[in-house]
């Protein structure tokens, strides 16, 4: 039914440079969309968007950089002993939460303080329990990994009432201290930065012409402020179309995502040219209805994931398995730089400040990894904690 859909063509270094001089130029020819090539094969043709396309290809050739050297903190206070850090996890199946809490293992185990991950589940009785269950066991130290402040409002009253420093992993809508609520600060990518790239890459990749689903957890507030951005950001092309803003929450993915991919498609046929979802993980649940459907795992839809970057995303990337692209996190040094923060909490400095670099992985740069870090952190925070 759907083995006729047109496929969009990849962006290389040469149609890069050569797509960025001629919109400069405005000679709109050189970036055309493929009618019956490959992903990875070039056209000529109009751009959809030249003036925004240029730029979009230059963001995503930086970004797609991978010899990324260790640009965060050098200094800090020495290892202060005998800490427990209790991780509080939205839930377990998401891979990002669970990515960040291995890398918080990881760190702990370096610095040698004692770690425990408690699960909530994915429900908000199950994540206020378990931040319940955190905030009794009176920690050192407290991760909220991956959920709304907000929703355990008394559990955090309560932490901050007895001194219990707390961290976020991707809690709130930006990086570092927070005071409503009361953080000592917060672990992620900037969600300006992983929008904007995720946007940037579909116009590079579509030529300026793209029919987009957008997939989101609106129950999460940094989920759906990534959205928003997103879809902004998609509006500063006129030859992008989105067709459909789904809200999926991460919870029910696995049941959901099928059935709506199988809806969507039966609505938009070949319209459907790109995809862009908050989290890697809604992918992992489509790839079955595309192979249903006889779509191509190397696409259309072209497939990029705003986040997370866990193991099973790389694989469908390095597979051309029904994604084309993702937006990393940089799980495991989120992980050490948690521990790291909570050190500086505990001798009473300020929090680093650092904050991640985005990147874009696919097929063609990852050379078979499976996770993305700038190289060099734990050499970084070993040296700093004196271990």
């Amino acid at each position: 039914m759907y083995g006729n859909r047109r496929a969009i063509p990849g962006v290389f270094t040469a149609r890069l440079a050569s797509c960025a001089l001629l919109a400069a130029a405005t000679v709109l020819v050189g970036c055309e969309r493929g009618s019956s090539r490959g992903p990875g094969e070039s056209t000529t043709g109009p751009s959809g968007c030249p003036a925004v396309q240029a730029r979009a290809e230059t963001a995503v050739a930086k970004a797609e950089e991978t010899d990324v050297s260790w640009d965060g903190p050098t200094n800090g206070p020495g290892a202060v002993s005998g800490k427990t850090i209790v991780y509080v996890a939205q839930t377990m199946t998401n891979p990002g939460v669970a990515g960040a809490a291995n890398g918080v293992r990881e760190a702990a185990r370096v610095i040698g303080w004692n770690i425990r991950v408690i699960d909530g589940g994915g429900s908000p009785t199950g994540i206020q329990a378990a931040m319940s269950e955190a905030v009794a066991l009176k920690p050192s130290g407290i991760v909220i990994g991956g959920f709304d402040p907000n929703s355990t409002s008394r559990q955090v009253a309560r932490a901050n009432k007895e001194h219990i420093p707390l961290i976020g992993w991707h809690a709130v809508a930006a990086p570092g201290p927070s005071r409503r609520p009361e953080l000592f600060t917060n672990v992620t990518t900037r969600v300006e930065d992983v929008a904007a790239i995720s946007a940037q890459w579909i116009i590079s990749h579509s030529n300026g012409h793209a029919g987009v689903v957008l997939i989101t957890d609106s129950s999460i507030p940094f989920a759906r402020n990534k959205s928003e951005l997103i879809r902004k950001a998609l509006a500063t092309c006129r030859g992008v179309e989105l067709l459909a803003y789904e809200n999926i929450p991460i919870p029910d993915a696995s049941s959901r995502t099928p059935r709506e991919i199988s809806s969507l498609l039966a609505r938009f046929h070949h319209r459907w040219t790109h995809s862009v979802a908050i989290n890697d993980l809604y992918f992992a649940d489509a790839a079955p209805a595309f192979r249903a459907a006889g779509e191509n795992g190397s696409g259309p839809p072209f497939n990029i994931g705003a986040g997370d970057g866990d193991p099973s995303a790389f694989q469908r990337v390095n597979n051309r398995q029904y994604q084309a692209a993702t937006v990393p996190e940089p799980l495991s040094l989120q992980g050490w730089q948690i521990v790291d923060e909570f050190n500086r909490a505990f001798a009473s400095r300020p929090a680093s400040g650092y904050v991640a670099p985005v990147h874009i992985a696919t097929a063609r740069n990852s050379a078979g990894a499976t996770t993305w870090d700038p190289s060099g952190y734990r050499e970084a925070y070993r040296k700093i904690w004196g271990k």
